[in-house]
């Protein structure tokens, strides 16, 4: 365990809505207290055949006026590509619970059309498959984390996937790979077995597919330099009764996807809009965020008590802001606007999953394209980058960097009639190239904070910095406007050894101090 798990009891002093002046927070950092290696796998993407996330986001076809690289759209290829992605998580979610692999092979012209009957029951044509994702996943220079079909396949079926992904032999689904015009194997460093196998994946009790894992892994075979993490499906919130049956399984399990998402309903419907909303929606969202804390602590105090060695990593393979879909468009294709907001939700969520990077092993947003909380909208030509797409681009410098302990003292907090959220959340780690990387997120929605932060093991006279925010709660990028809401720099000064700098209301920034010469 991390000491960052004892800052969450740290007191605050509340403010309320009407006190509009700077507010002064005092954080100590210590660089000097190394803790665990924040998993670069941690900014992973999720890209599952739904609504306009693979057609139309990524996949246009070659033969398309959009301008694209082997029939993937080159300014989104290119976008993402700045991201660093580490990982891409496909082709579900609930879609891959109904996807038969050999549909997605072959000429295209000769793949059978199916019926997507888990988002819209729109026709599916498959032209992206197999090869069509490694392609993109070579481009974005990603790993590959395949979510193998349990719902309706068999172990015969996702066996034989994994052996035309890797097998180096001659044997017949190398054979059939080489064919289809790879002759290579691919490299897949993750393998999920099932999605939400408690739900969409096949309404199953936690002692059931434990041993329905046990019976798929079984046969889940691949040469010894190339063979997957196998990752089970894991439960939803704050359910641990998946974790405890799943952790006890053995050592074929190498680490549970968990999914959790912030929505301010308990019935999945009337989930608010992502823009035009008030103030109290605003704190009710991001309250429902933080909780994500208490989540992470419950399971992984469950793998604790099974798994005391760590061997078990925490995946959690889907999160973001879930709201209603925009108005006019298929209710199914979970197509939503992307603002302020959003940008802090995914910053919180860095810092949290950052005081778990001991046990987080990787995480999901859903997703990367068109799709809930997206990094990219479309629209036929017409491209932009969302506020979440710069909050990944910010945190770059986090990627492999190693942890280290954040004090925030009596941080205050700020409050909405019943609802009282801190004002202030960070992080800080060593990236990998020596220098300190930390991030501060202002959750006041018109506070904003004059911030010292004291940093102990670092001597420094040189420190950069962006800020994200916008003029409105819910400002965002449209295509008219696509620059709306993107990173600029901000003013940051050294004093003995603070770092001081005023947080605007609901913004991000993200700093780089440099180590002076010689450390």
């Amino acid at each position: 365990m991390t000491i960052f798990r004892l800052l969450v009891l740290a007191p605050v002093v509340c403010l309320s809505l009407s006190s509009l002046a700077d507010t002064d927070v005092e954080i100590s950092i210590q660089a000097d207290a190394p803790g665990a290696v924040i998993d670069r796998h941690i900014y992973g993407q999720f890209a599952e055949h739904l609504g306009h996330g693979i057609y139309q986001g990524l996949w246009v076809g070659e033969e398309s006026q959009i301008p694209n690289i082997r029939g993937f759209r080159r300014d989104v290829v290119e976008a993402l590509q700045a991201l660093q992605i580490p990982n891409i998580r496909w082709p579900g979610g609930c879609f891959a619970e109904e996807y038969h692999w050999k549909d997605g092979i072959g000429p295209r012209e000769e793949r059978p059309t199916r019926i997507n009957t888990n988002w819209g029951d729109v026709e599916e044509s498959n032209a992206v498959g197999t090869h069509e994702f490694f392609d993109l996943a070579e481009m974005l220079g990603a790993d590959a984390y395949i979510v193998g079909n349990v719902g309706r396949g068999s172990p015969k079926e996702m066996a034989e996937w994994l052996e035309y992904i890797t097998a180096d032999n001659d044997s017949a689904l190398a054979e059939l790979r080489r064919a289809n015009g790879r002759e290579a194997p691919w490299e897949v460093p993750f393998w999920g077995v099932g999605n939400e196998n408690w739900k969409c994946g096949g309404n199953m009790r936690a002692e059931y597919y434990a041993d329905v894992y046990r019976r798929y892994t079984t046969f889940l075979k691949a040469p010894s330099n190339n063979t997957p993490k196998k990752i089970a499906s894991g439960g939803y919130h704050l359910d641990t009764a998946w974790t405890d049956e799943i952790s006890q399984i053995g050592s074929k399990i190498d680490g549970i996807g968990i999914h959790y998402y912030t929505m301010v309903t308990e019935n999945w419907v009337d989930k608010g809009d992502a823009t035009g909303f008030s103030k109290d929606e605003w704190f009710a969202h991001l309250a429902e965020t933080l909780k994500m804390d208490n989540y992470l602590r419950s399971h992984i105090a469950v793998l604790d008590r099974n798994d005391p060695e760590g061997r078990i990593g925490v995946y959690v393979d889907e999160w973001g802001s879930w709201y209603d879909v925009e108005e006019g468009s298929n209710g199914k294709f979970l197509r939503q606007q992307n603002s302020i907001r959003d940008a802090l939700v995914a910053a919180i969520n860095f810092n949290i999953f950052h005081r778990y990077a001991d046990r987080i092993r990787m995480t999901n947003i859903a997703q990367m394209v068109n799709v809930l909380q997206a990094m990219i909208l479309t629209d036929g030509e017409e491209m932009l980058l969302t506020p979440t797409y710069h909050v990944y681009e910010m945190h770059t410098l986090f990627h492999d960097a190693v942890a280290v302990p954040v004090d925030s003292g009596d941080v205050p907090s700020v409050s909405d009639g019943d609802i009282s959220i801190p004002m202030v959340s960070a992080s800080a780690a060593i990236s990998k190239g020596g220098d300190l990387a930390v991030s501060l997120v202002n959750l006041s929605p018109d506070t904003d904070v004059s911030l010292a932060a004291r940093v102990n093991g670092i001597a420094s006279h040189d420190v950069s910095g962006r800020v994200l925010t916008g003029e409105e709660i819910d400002s965002h990028n449209t295509f008219a406007t696509s620059n709306a809401v993107r990173p600029m720099p901000i003013s940051v000064s050294i004093e003995d050894d603070y770092l001081r700098l005023t947080l605007p209301a609901k913004s991000l920034v993200v700093l780089s101090v440099q180590r002076s010469s010689g450390q």
